[in-house]
């Protein structure tokens, strides 16, 4: 049985594509620029707010010829009033988390957001007491894929390697659980880019919530008692 089972936040557990589009047109229309396609800045989601809207500066010359320092302080400003306001779990998620804290694995979320961020969604969706640890992308000094990010959290829990899993929707996911030599599960309804998950072959790919759980809890009851509280 999986005993420590971490998930990915957005695009994993919470569609949040709508209210990180809204923030970043919202930017730039600070700065008098024309919005963005919500496709072409979901593809750049994955690494964290900051992370795209550095990948988003890249591609457009009229934000580069700006002070950097203020084309992300309005971001900031408008990502913080957005994170959490429409965000919603996907169909089964928190049917899902229940049902698997209360057959004993111990529940994290991981995510290259920034952590208050990821905290303010998780709280606005209900998701918040479902998790004993909660790993943003700055709450560390590395961050997924990063090997050490999982064997953190697993370390914390009480957990070992071979009962555990990751569950993402990108390439920066399953490498993460590869790299700590976790379980790399995936979901397909996620951002990756824009590409399917499916092509980067991980070793299970979920097409229900319900089917992770029946995965997670197929050989018996967990015997690790988590070591962390949300």
């Amino acid at each position: 049985m999986i005993e420590v089972l971490s998930f990915d936040l957005d695009g994993t557990l919470v569609d949040t594509g709508g209210e990180i589009c809204a923030a970043v047109n919202a930017t730039l229309a600070d700065f008098g620029i024309e919005p963005r396609a919500d496709a072409e800045i979901e593809a750049l989601i994955g690494a964290g707010a900051h992370e795209l809207m550095r990948r988003l500066v890249a591609r457009i010359d009229a934000l580069r010829r700006l002070d950097q320092a203020e084309v992300f302080s309005s971001f900031e400003r408008h990502y913080a009033a957005h994170a959490g306001r429409v965000a919603q779990p996907y169909p089964g998620c928190s049917m899902a988390l229940t049902r698997l804290r209360e057959a004993g694995i111990c529940l994290a979320c991981v995510t290259n957001k920034e952590e208050r961020h990821a905290r303010r969604v998780l709280e606005a969706t209900a998701l918040a007491p479902h998790f004993a640890l909660l790993v943003g992308g700055d709450t560390l000094p590395f961050k997924k894929p990063d090997a050490r990010v999982l064997q953190h959290v697993i370390s914390t829990l009480g957990g070992v390697p071979s009962r555990a899993a990751h569950v993402g929707d990108s390439r920066t996911d399953l490498e993460a659980a590869r790299n700590a030599g976790v379980a790399d599960w995936a979901v397909p309804w996620g951002y990756n880019a824009g590409e399917p998950i499916a092509q980067e072959h991980p070793t299970r790919l979920f097409a229900s919530f319900a089917s992770i759980v029946d995965a997670a809890v197929a050989q018996g009851e967990s015997h690790v008692r988590c070591a962390a509280h949300h």
